[in-house]
């Protein structure tokens, strides 16, 4: 497993009873974590301290139990780059702070390519790798299908000091999104997706991870350019191991352009254990074989 350890304006203090204690900035918050099945005693006197805590419904959904003043909006920073906080619906803050071990591998890729790269950052969120990459010297096409959460990844830019790199913001559909970039003969060096696990669209289209991956990815391989450097997919969903993101991956990448793919779950560290808590996994083809991060998974293919 790879962990994101070098957060110093996050913290993950404790996991434990199906819940996490973090710490954001200088806001505690509690919120659900279906991994944390342990249940380990909560000796860490913050858990009491907690601003607010998000208690899930029996019926779906859930809310948040606000114990202590919280402001509206607030902002955290890593490796130069500001992210604005907020809670929103479904637990989420608007950052997945496990994702910075991914931002730190792909922005040494890009770094060290020694040449113009351009990115293509699929269901982008609120922009964190958009924003990581643009900051490493890329040039990024950011698109997701929400305009409130594009709204949101301009802000974190602006925040950012960003706001005039060479980033497209995009609101669109992100499989006819691809579908039109093929027509237009488009291309990109780096290409990176972090798609839901289920979601409808505006038609009633029923998106389903595990059934649609295989062919959104084959359809972006058509958009990579004659020297590709990378090729990312995240997955929160239980149902994509790693492997099988590997797998798509070197069956689809690795017959015309080599390389290697890695892959591996990702986390963060608990600072009450020492031990490390499961948050997704990550799957990364790279052209040339040499990781962007000492810290990589499995790797398969040319390597």
């Amino acid at each position: 497993m790879r962990a994101a350890d070098r957060w110093k304006d996050y913290e993950l203090i404790d996991a434990s009873d199906g819940e996490r204690l973090e710490r954001w900035g200088d806001i505690l918050l509690i919120r659900p974590d279906p991994q944390a099945v342990w249940h380990t005693p909560r000796r860490d006197p913050r858990w009491k301290q907690a601003a607010a805590r998000y208690i899930r419904s029996s019926s779906g959904g859930g809310a948040w139990e606000n114990r202590r003043p919280l402001p509206e909006v607030w902002s955290i920073g890593y490796g130069g780059v500001t992210f604005r906080l907020k809670p929103m619906g479904f637990k989420h803050t608007g950052l997945f702070p496990e994702q910075a071990v991914n931002w730190d591998y792909m922005s040494a890729l890009i770094r060290g390519a020694g040449r113009p790269v351009k990115v293509l950052n699929l269901f982008g969120y609120t922009g964190a790798a958009t924003l990581a990459c643009a900051q490493a010297g890329a040039t990024v096409t950011h698109v997701d299908a929400s305009k409130g959460m594009v709204a949101w990844g301009k802000e974190n830019a602006q925040a950012s000091g960003l706001a005039d790199r060479p980033i497209r913001w995009l609101v669109d559909d992100c499989g006819k999104f691809v579908q039109r970039e093929q027509r237009r003969g488009n291309t990109y060096d780096a290409i990176l997706m972090d798609p839901p696990s289920y979601g409808r669209g505006p038609g009633g289209e029923v998106w389903k991870l595990e059934e649609q991956i295989y062919g959104l990815v084959e359809q972006c391989t058509a958009l990579l350019s004659d020297k590709p450097l990378f090729f990312a997919i995240n997955s929160y969903t239980a149902g994509l191991s790693p492997s099988v993101m590997q797998y798509i991956l070197g069956a689809l990448i690795l017959p015309r352009w080599g390389g290697q793919v890695r892959s591996d779950e990702i986390g963060l560290p608990v600072t009450a254990s020492g031990l490390v808590l499961p948050c997704g996994a990550t799957a990364i083809w790279q052209q040339d074989g040499k990781p962007g991060d000492e810290r990589n998974g499995r790797t398969g293919g040319n390597s």
